[in-house]
């Protein structure tokens, strides 16, 4: 089995991630291709907008009509801060016939030295550095080192969403329909979600969720 793994505080999720993950399916052959909400990021002092329990549904929501999809609250169910070698040991423990692929973006793979246990991290997963249309993958390679030896770049359809942007729309009143999955815009309305959110955007690298058109993936340092 490839298994494939994609991390992040979906906060909500959106079809961003959505198409990230379909892409990294195709170009690599995954089946399934697991979804997990993280309790907390470990770069963000403040906890995410909405509860991990909301995040979680939403999850489902959007995942749950491909069948090659599926959520786990793995995360959830530890104490935070969420670190994804963590994931990746529990994953291997629970699948130790599997491969596993991480998806990500390429912003943050770019920082992957400075993830905790880096060197465990590529003896358990392939890393899928997902890039959209325009983003520069020159130089991947170089910043990656050692590492560049575990990383898959796939060049993904330019989705512009983030989570923040979907997370400021509700806040002012303006309209999120396909920008996220509708059960995913009725939940957020059905549980009156992210009203006044002032959220920070989240931001890729050492320690943060990448976050246009990529997949969101919290790995800590």
């Amino acid at each position: 089995m490839r298994l494939g793994i994609m991390g992040g505080t979906f906060d909500p999720i959106h079809y961003g991630h959505l198409v990230a993950a379909q892409e990294a399916r195709a170009a690599l052959r995954l089946d399934p291709i697991v979804f997990i909400p993280c309790r907390q990021p470990p770069h963000r002092p403040t906890p995410p907008a909405a509860d991990a329990e909301h995040r979680y549904a939403m999850t489902i929501a959007a995942t749950c009509t491909n069948p090659s999809f599926r959520a786990s609250r793995v995360e959830l169910e530890r104490p935070a801060p969420s670190y994804t070698v963590d994931t990746l040991r529990w994953l291997h423990d629970e699948e130790p016939a599997a491969e596993l692929f991480f998806i990500t973006g390429a912003d943050a793979v770019r920082e992957l030295a400075t993830w905790r246990e880096p060197e465990r991290l590529v003896e358990l997963c392939r890393f899928v550095a997902i890039a959209r249309p325009g983003y520069d993958l020159g130089g991947l390679e170089r910043d990656l080192g050692e590492f560049a030896r575990a990383v898959s770049p796939i060049q993904a359809p330019g989705v512009d969403i983030s989570s923040t942007e979907i997370r400021q729309r509700v806040s002012q009143g303006r309209p999120i329909k396909y920008l996220t999955p509708e059960p995913v815009e009725a939940y957020i309305v059905k549980h009156g979600l992210y009203r006044g959110d002032d959220q920070p955007d989240e931001k890729g690298g050492d320690q943060g969720c990448p976050s246009r058109s990529t997949s969101a993936t919290c790995h800590g340092a």
